[in-house]
């Protein structure tokens, strides 16, 4: 559950980068760069998402909601009965039905695991990208922006992101696996510069005097 739940934030991190000048290049960046503009002017980011884990040759599907809240280089994510929280420096995750806090730092972090508030500039390195045409949701045009990592040892071939041209927010994001898992984020409500005090994104022991906390620094 721990490793699915990091890459549940790790598929709500990767997103967006470089190919030849094509126009469907040129189009992809174009889109990004006004995502990336016009993120980095909120002040926080909350996000009401569904997390569906897909294998089509296997015929199964498992689903579950989870919420999220980004402020700056910050992030508190809650997925499947963990609580995650990261405050730039450090990641607490919260097991609440076994009653345990693992600590990590930066540099114990799973390599897919990327800070979720580098979604909206990440494409900036380590991906190719172009524009894959647009589609339909809730009744408002969607463009899609398919990423390629440049990476060919992750263990996913690519990454799709549908966002709503009026007004720039995510609609959905599906990581395909090289594995036949797609992993599918499909984002249900999205609030921008909502209160966060950086207190939220650290995880409180004297909240939970009974919690076991084991600190893998």
């Amino acid at each position: 559950m721990k490793r699915l739940t990091l890459l549940l934030i790790s598929i709500l991190t990767i997103t967006l980068s470089g190919m030849a000048q094509s126009p469907e290049v040129l189009r992809g960046k174009e889109i990004l760069d006004r995502v990336s503009a016009k993120t980095k002017g909120y002040t926080s980011i909350k996000a009401d998402f569904s997390f569906t884990l897909e294998n089509l040759q296997a015929d199964m599907t498992d689903t579950h909601d989870g919420i999220i809240l980004i402020k700056g280089d910050k992030y508190k994510a809650t997925i499947m009965g963990a609580d995650t929280y990261f405050d730039g420096k450090t990641m607490w995750m919260h097991m609440k039905e076994v009653n345990e806090v693992n600590i990590s730092g930066p540099e114990m972090m799973d390599e897919e695991s990327l800070n979720p508030a580098t979604i909206f500039s990440i494409y900036e390195q380590g991906y190719r990208f172009l524009h894959a045409g647009e589609t339909t949701i809730n009744g408002k045009t969607v463009d899609i922006v398919d990423l390629f990592p440049e990476d060919r040892n992750k263990p996913f071939s690519r990454v799709k992101l549908y966002i709503y041209r009026d007004n720039l927010h995510f609609a959905k994001i599906v990581q395909m696996g090289k594995d036949g898992n797609n992993y599918i984020v499909d984002i249900k409500k999205m609030e921008t510069n909502v209160p966060a005090s950086d207190s939220m994104f650290v995880f409180d022991t004297t909240k939970h005097p009974n919690v076991d906390v084991i600190d893998l620094r």
